[in-house]
């Protein structure tokens, strides 16, 4: 018997059996059988009928395709059809990750509707109400009919325990050596029964008591690590020791975080340098502290030089490195860097602003739609000696102030002492902003419309394991250059399309759409 060999003439490919044999001279030679077809739409083979035949004369007979099954009208009837897709990736995304196992281990009664909750606010980002229709329509993990009675009983039912239990199993998991990169957020809530909704500085301009979120996310792995809940009127620097505490339990290795400037003050510092075993970082130092001030002092006569220059990507900075005293005994690598384009660029906007409002004070000096930038930016005195009755001087002091430190960043570090990855790392961190907005767009999270201390955490925390799965499809799409082409909403509709039949207990996948 010989073997089988493919071969495309035009738009067909062709099925050969292939014998070898010596010919009268003892040359070996081939010889070749036209046995049969691929079928285009299956890629299945088709043979002919006396190659079937003589191959079960040999007792080898071909098992040609699967058998199809047979169903009755009644079953057919009886049949649902839901959609699979999107269902799919999530559930293939939690177990890559490492995150279905631990849910398994952590939530062994409620695993799966806690699963297929996460799941229903990945896929419409609607409302909890309408999670049952959802389930309805939707192939899945079994759990039954999920009334808004049953979700409120469901997100009562999860403990501080078995909360905390999740963070250190997660975090233990994936604790890789990375930054983290670490920021908060507001979430608005209507509600006056939970202790932390207070009122605050709040990041969406809402006019709502809230919560703060505070996060923490891989920046190389996109994927949330931890997430904790602070009153609504604590600012950013007073939760950080909280936060780092919280962390800690839930890593047995080093921390490596990147921090704005919200974060930063001389007490968190010494916190952190306090631990250095156990705490790495990279923070934005504010001008409000001297320390970064003197920084800038010290480098601006020499720093604009083409031996400091930087190129990261289009971009082009200065920047300078030292290592400099902190305290008696602690040092810090400060990194200090001047934005020169950029620099220029708000002070010709600046400039230009100012301009225009003292055309506009000369037209009408008491005109209120701009009076705040009059008495910011303007000296104006009723005067006799002009002909519209005023004179209007520019308060050069206050210009000066405000372009003292533009284009000008400090960074702080106990573990990065060169300045490009210094620079680097913290420009990265914009992967917490972009969580944050993936958490209160796409989960239904910008506004907590719940009434209970317990089911508010829990709420988050559903939310928090929601953004997981968010974070590793973008991922995906990021590395893969997906976005090119469609949103991550896009792709999840797309993949909907994708249904799965089940008729008396047969499974029919339906194809895929051509639109993926």
């Amino acid at each position: 018997m010989g073997s089988i060999v493919k071969q495309k003439v035009g738009k067909h490919i062709y099925l050969y059996e292939s014998v070898s044999y010596r010919d009268q001279n003892g040359q070996p030679r081939n010889s070749r059988t036209i046995i049969g077809k691929i079928e285009p739409s299956t890629g299945e083979p088709i043979y002919k009928t006396e190659y079937i035949e003589r191959m079960a004369q040999n007792g080898t007979p071909l098992q040609v395709g699967n058998p199809v099954p047979t169903f009755t009208l009644e079953q057919i009837r009886q049949s649902s059809l839901k959609e699979y897709g999107a269902f799919y990736l999530f559930q293939s995304i939690a177990e890559k990750s490492g995150l279905l196992p631990i849910l398994r281990n952590v939530f062994t009664e409620n695993w799966e509707k806690i699963f297929a909750l996460i799941c229903y606010l990945v896929s419409s980002g609607e409302p909890v109400m309408y999670f049952d229709d959802w389930l309805n329509k939707t192939e899945n993990v079994f759990v039954g009919s999920m009334s808004s009675q049953r979700i409120s009983e469901l997100l009562a039912s999860i403990s501080t325990d078995e909360r905390l239990e999740f963070f250190k199993q997660w975090g233990a998991y994936r604790c890789e050596q990375e930054y983290l990169a670490l920021d908060i957020t507001s979430v608005s809530s209507y509600s006056e029964l939970i202790r932390d909704v207070e009122w605050g500085y709040n990041r969406d301009g809402e006019k709502l008591p809230q919560v703060n979120l505070c996060l923490l996310l891989g920046e190389k792995s996109c994927l949330p690590v931890f997430q904790t809940i602070y009153s609504g009127s604590l600012k950013d620097v007073n939760t950080l020791k909280t936060t780092l505490a919280q962390a800690s339990s839930i890593s047995t290795d080093k921390l490596l975080l990147v921090m704005d400037k919200g974060f930063c003050s001389t007490g968190n510092i010494n916190a952190m340098l306090a631990d250095q075993e156990k705490i790495r970082f990279v923070i934005a130092a504010p001008f409000t502290m001297s320390f970064a001030k003197k920084q800038v002092q010290s480098e601006k006569k020499d720093i604009d030089s083409l031996q400091n220059t930087i190129v990261i990507g289009e971009d082009v900075l200065r920047g300078v490195s030292k290592e400099r005293a902190w305290t008696n005994d602690k040092t810090l690598f400060v990194h200090t860097f001047f934005n020169v384009i950029k620099a220029a660029k708000l002070r010709e906007n600046l400039y230009a602003h100012v301009t225009l409002m003292k055309q506009k004070a000369e037209q009408n000096p008491n005109n209120s739609q701009y009076q705040a930038d009059f008495d910011r930016y303007l000296f104006i005195r009723k005067s006799e000696k002009n002909d519209h009755g005023y004179t209007i001087n520019i308060r050069q002091e206050v210009i000066d102030k405000e372009l003292e430190h533009v284009g000008w960043l400090v960074l702080l570090s106990n573990d990065v002492s060169d300045p490009k990855e210094a620079i680097t790392i913290y420009r990265t961190k914009d992967v917490v902003e972009k969580g944050f907005l993936r958490f209160k767009n796409s989960l239904e999270m910008g506004r907590l419309r719940i009434h209970s201390e317990n089911s508010m955490q829990n709420k988050v925390f559903v939310g928090f394991i929601g953004l997981i799965i968010m974070a590793g499809i973008h991922k995906v799409m990021l590395d893969q250059g997906l976005y090119r082409n469609m949103t991550m909403k896009k792709l999840i509709k797309t993949l909907e399309k994708l249904r799965i039949q089940s008729i008396n207990s047969s499974k029919i996948l339906f194809p895929v759409t051509t639109c993926i």
